[in-house]
C-alpha cells in the first residue's frame, strides 16, 4: 500500500461516526516501521552510532490545525535543522489525537502530539509506541459546552443527557472524572462518539445536549455559537499534552527525537513571548479571529519536558486503570513500560 493510500484510508476512517467504531483498537497491528533519520556530523558520536543513523532520509510528523506542532511547522525551524543533515521532514495532518495515533500505529508517521487519553487506547491496542516528552498541565484547555439557553446548569444535570466527544481523546477522561466527582456513573449519560467537526454540527442542530471538547474547537464554539462553558478541567484533570514516537524509531534514531523536542522547546519559548504572532499563524487554519485564537493559545501551557517524571507517569497510569475498570479498554496496562529513556 502506498503512503497516499494509507493516508486516504485514515481520512476515510475519520468520517465513520457510528458508536461502535474503534479508531485504533484493532487486533492486527501493521508495524510498518520506516527507517527515517539522518547521519550526523557530531564529532562526539562513535562511528558505530553514525553507521546506525545514516540510513534514514525522512522524518514524518503528525499534526493538527491549531496546535503547537502547527506553529513548529509554520516557523520551519525543525525542517531547517533536519534539512541541513539531509533529512526531509514530512508533515501529515490529522483531525484529532486518536486518528493520529492510529497513523503512528500503522507506521505512516514517526512522531505525534496528543492529549492524555489517546496513548492509553493505543497501548491497549498493543501499539509499539513510547512517550518521549510532554507539556505542562493545561486543564483550562478542555471544556464541557452546552447551548446558551440550555437548562443544564451543573454537571449533575448531565444525568440522562446526550453528550458528544471524540472517542479516546483527552476529553474522554474529563467526562469520566467529572461524573465521578458528582457521584454519577459513566452509564448515567448517553455518550455519542463524534469527531470535532461532526460534533459541532450536532451541537448546533440540537441533536446532543452537551459537547466535551478542547481548544481551539471550544473557543470557536463559544465565539461563533455563543455556547456556554459548563465547566473546564480545572481541579478535575491535568490535561497533559504528550509527544510520542514508535519504539523502533526512537530506539534507532534517538537523536532525531531529541532534536524534535529541542525545536519544540524553542517554539514554546517563542509562543510565550509572542502570543499575538502565534495567533496570526493559527487563526487562518481554524477559521477564528486572531483575538479568539490567542485566547485559546493562552489556555495551554508551554515548556516541553523529557523524559517523563514519576508524577506524570502515575497520572497516566491512573487514567489507564480507570478506563480498564470501566471496560473502555480490554486489558490493564503498565504505562512505565512504554516510557522512552534517552
Amino acid at each position: 500500500m502506498s503512503e497516499q493510500q494509507k493516508q486516504n484510508s485514515l481520512d476515510q476512517s475519520s468520517l465513520d461516526t457510528t458508536g461502535n467504531r474503534r479508531w485504533f483498537l484493532r487486533s492486527s497491528l501493521s508495524l510498518a516501521v520506516a527507517a527515517s533519520v539522518l547521519g550526523t556530523t557530531a564529532a562526539s558520536w562513535s562511528a558505530g552510532a553514525r553507521a546506525q543513523t545514516t540510513q534514514a532520509k525522512e522524518f514524518r510528523v503528525g499534526w493538527q490545525k491549531g496546535s503547537n506542532l502547527a506553529i513548529l511547522r509554520a516557523r520551519g525551524n525543525l525542517d531547517a535543522r533536519l534539512k541541513a543533515a539531509g533529512v526531509e521532514t514530512r508533515w501529515i495532518e490529522f483531525t484529532a489525537g486518536p486518528q493520529m495515533l492510529e497513523g503512528l500505529n500503522v507506521g505512516s508517521i514517526d512522531f505525534a502530539a496528543v492529549g492524555e487519553t489517546p496513548p492509553v487506547f493505543a497501548q491497549a491496542a498493543r501499539a509499539d509506541l513510547v512517550y518521549v516528552g510532554h507539556e505542562p498541565p493545561a486543564p483550562k484547555a478542555e471544556k464541557i459546552l452546552v447551548p446558551q439557553n440550555s437548562p443544564i446548569r451543573s454537571a449533575k444535570d448531565l444525568k440522562g443527557k446526550r453528550i458528544a466527544l471524540n472517542r479516546g481523546s483527552n476529553v474522554h477522561y474529563l467526562l469520566v472524572r467529572l461524573l465521578e466527582d458528582e457521584g454519577l456513573q459513566y452509564s448515567d449519560v448517553r455518550v455519542v462518539f463524534l469527531p470535532p467537526a461532526e460534533a459541532r454540527a450536532a451541537f448546533e442542530n440540537g441533536s446532543i445536549d452537551a459537547w466535551v471538547i478542547w481548544d481551539p474547537f471550544a473557543a470557536a464554539a463559544v465565539d461563533q455559537t455563543k455556547a456556554r462553558i459548563l465547566v473546564d478541567g480545572t481541579g478535575v484533570v491535568h490535561n497533559y499534552n504528550f509527544y510520542l514516537s514508535t519504539r523502533p524509531f526512537a530506539t534507532r534514531h534517538p537523536e532525531v527525537v531529541q532534536w524534535a523536542l529541542e525545536e519544540l522547546k524553542s517554539t514554546d519559548a517563542w509562543v510565550l513571548k509572542n502570543f499575538d504572532q502565534a495567533a496570526r499563524i493559527l487563526a487562518p487554519q481554524i477559521a477564528l479571529s486572531e483575538a479568539v485564537t490567542e485566547t485559546a493559545l493562552r489556555n495551554y501551557a508551554y515548556g516541553v519536558q523529557w523524559p517523563l517524571s514519576a508524577e506524570v507517569i502515575a497520572n497516566q497510569q491512573a487514567i489507564a486503570d480507570t478506563f480498564a475498570d470501566l471496560k473502555l479498554i480490554p486489558r490493564r496496562l503498565d504505562v512505565a513500560s512504554v516510557i522512552w529513556k534517552p
